[in-house]
C-alpha cells in the first residue's frame, strides 16, 4: 500500500503550507532514525556536500521510514543530473532538492528528470520507491516534490522564470552560496548583509506570486520562525554534524568549569 505521508507532505508543500525540516550530513542511519522520531515534517539527506554515498542515502531513507510518524525523507542530490535525481527517488525519497539551478531550463530539466512519461523522462524502475508511493507512474508524479536551489548569480537573475517553471514545486535558498553570489567574500560576510536580505526578499516574493513553496536553510532553531514570519513557507534547521560539534563543545566547556 502507498504510504500516505508522502502525498500529504506533497499536497501541503504545494499549498504553501508551513513545514519544518532537519538536515543530515552524516552517514549514520542510527542517528538519522532518532532525529526522524522527533517530529520534523521532513529530514533531508545531503548527497552534495554531505558524507553519504548511495548506500548511505538508501540506509538513511530506510531509517527515516523506520522511525514512523509523519516525517518524509528528502534528498539534496549531488548535481542537477537525471541519474542523481532518478536514483534518489528510486531509493525512496519523497522529493529532491536540486542544487545550482541557474535558469528556467535547469529547473525544467530537473522536473522532467523527476516525472515519468508523458510528463517527463524518468526511467521506470521503482526499486524501493514502489513500496512507499506505489508502482503507478501518475500516482508517483503526484507524490514526489521537486525543489530548485536559488544560490547563484544566474539563479537570482532568473528567479521569475525559474518560479514560473511548470511542475516545479518550490525554491530553496542556500544562504552560504547566495551570500557569495551577491558579492560576499565569505559565507558570513556582514558587508553584504543588506544586499543579501534584498535577494532573500525577492526570492520569497517571487515564489509567492508564482504560487509555489519557498524554503530557507537556517543555522539554528531560532531563525526558522523569522523566515516563516517573513513569508517563507518551509525551513530547515542546521545539520546533525553541526549540532554534534556544538553539543560536544558545550559539554567539554561545562566539564572544564
Amino acid at each position: 500500500m502507498p504510504d500516505s505521508r508522502f502525498r500529504e507532505f506533497a499536497d501541503r508543500l504545494r499549498a504553501r503550507g508551513r513545514a519544518l525540516g532537519y538536515w543530515v550530513a552524516l552517514d549514520s542511519p542510527v542517528s538519522t532514525e532518532r532525529i526522524a522520531r522527533l517530529g520534523y515534517d521532513y529530514v533531508t539527506l545531503d548527497a552534495q556536500h554531505g558524507l553519504l554515498g548511495y548506500s548511505g542515502l538508501l540506509a538513511g531513507l530506510m531509517a527515516i521510514d523506520a522511525a514512523g510518524g509523519g516525517t518524509v525523507g528528502l534528498v539534496r542530490v549531488a548535481a542537477k543530473d537525471p541519474t542523481h535525481i532518478g536514483k534518489a527517488l528510486d531509493a525512496g525519497a519523497g522529493g529532491v532538492i536540486v542544487p545550482l539551478v541557474d535558469s528556467a531550463a535547469d529547473a525544467a530539466a530537473a522536473v522532467t528528470a523527476a516525472r515519468y512519461p508523458p510528463a517527463g523522462r524518468r526511467s521506470y524502475g521503482p526499486t524501493r520507491s514502489g513500496l512507499r508511493v506505489g508502482p503507478v507512474p501518475a500516482d508517483t508524479d503526484a507524490t514526489v516534490v521537486v525543489l530548485a536551489m536559488i544560490e547563484t548569480p544566474g539563479g537570482l537573475a532568473n528567479i521569475e522564470e525559474i518560479c514560473a517553471t511548470p511542475g516545479l514545486d518550490g525554491v530553496y535558498v542556500g544562504p552560504s552560496d547566495l551570500r557569495l553570489a551577491v558579492g560576499g567574500a565569505h559565507p558570513g560576510d556582514p558587508a553584504v548583509a543588506e544586499v543579501f536580505e534584498a535577494a532573500v526578499k525577492t526570492i520569497r516574493e517571487t515564489a509567492a506570486t508564482a504560487g509555489i513553496a519557498a524554503g530557507f536553510h537556517t543555522p539554528d532553531g531560532d531563525q526558522p520562525a523569522r523566515r516563516l514570519a517573513e513569508g517563507y513557507t518551509f525551513a530547515t534547521v542546521s545539520s546533525d554534524l553541526a549540532h554534534l560539534e556544538l553539543a560536544a563543545r558545550a559539554h567539554l566547556e561545562a566539564a572544564r568549569r
